[in-house]
């Protein structure tokens, strides 16, 4: 496991795509192990599929990979069937408070959540929003103002991170989402293979906390989308809420 230099946070989110290689097959073990070569303190996982799991005979993803990746978490289940769950999932190695799980749906489409809450890391709270939002313009549209409600007015440092699913400029979700959080990251993550499209990203607000970010080509075994870590500052978060404490 990589080690971090002192006074960072590590984020990641990744699409995993059911934990479906391109061979296919169902491989779990490839995920947690290329996630804890990154370190991450803070992890949004999207298309945890526990029916895949079953077909495998292997135990429940969102289970195995809270415990295998951080120990506190919470899963948002879009789909529920008598064959397994289907979802995502926000995974911490520090507490979890003030959790929300908001429903972003569009009619007639697959559902979709965003879940909220505040990471208790060392140098205090950190609001957190994870999501994976729809494959149309309309329905992107939608769900962009409703996590900008849910975000309301910074009270704390925030990081929304997850699959957004937005490639145009006009419009698109990280126009809106950059009104508040302006920092963000930007790799090309879709597909995996050759990678065209940034729809996998991080946004955090305040921007000089962002020391940077990077992805893992190594991924493209695993899953058709490239993870990206993005590393905050600390020292920023300690100061950012010294300063709303003050």
């Amino acid at each position: 496991m990589s080690k971090l230099a002192p006074g960072r946070i590590r984020v990641m989110t990744w699409n995993i795509h059911g934990a479906l290689g391109r061979n296919p097959r169902f491989d779990l073990d490839r995920v947690v192990a290329l996630a804890r070569r990154h370190a991450p303190d803070i992890i949004a996982l999207q298309e945890i599929d526990s029916r895949r799991a079953r077909e495998a005979g292997a135990g429940n993803p969102f289970d195995v990979l809270q415990q295998a990746l951080g120990g506190h978490g919470i899963g948002a289940k879009t789909v529920t069937t008598a064959d397994g769950d289907y979802g995502q999932a926000l995974i911490s190695r520090w507490p979890l408070v003030n959790t929300e799980i908001h429903d972003l749906s569009w009619p007639e489409r697959e559902p979709r959540r965003a879940i909220c809450t505040d990471v208790l890391t060392p140098s205090g709270p950190l609001r957190v929003v994870a999501t994976h939002l729809g494959l149309t313009f309309r329905e992107r549209h939608s769900q962009a103002i409703a996590l900008l409600k849910a975000l309301g007015s910074l009270r704390m440092p925030t990081v929304a991170l997850g699959d957004f699913n937005d490639w145009f400029w006009a419009g698109s979700v990280r126009r809106r989402l950059a009104h508040v959080l302006p920092a963000c990251s930007r790799h090309r993550t879709f597909p995996s293979a050759w990678p065209l499209f940034q729809l996998d990203r991080v946004f955090l607000w305040p921007p000089q906390a962002l020391l940077g970010s990077h992805t893992d080509s190594e991924a493209r075994s695993i899953s058709d989308h490239l993870p990206v870590f993005a590393d905050i500052d600390s020292a920023v978060i300690a100061a950012a809420q010294q300063g709303l404490r003050g």
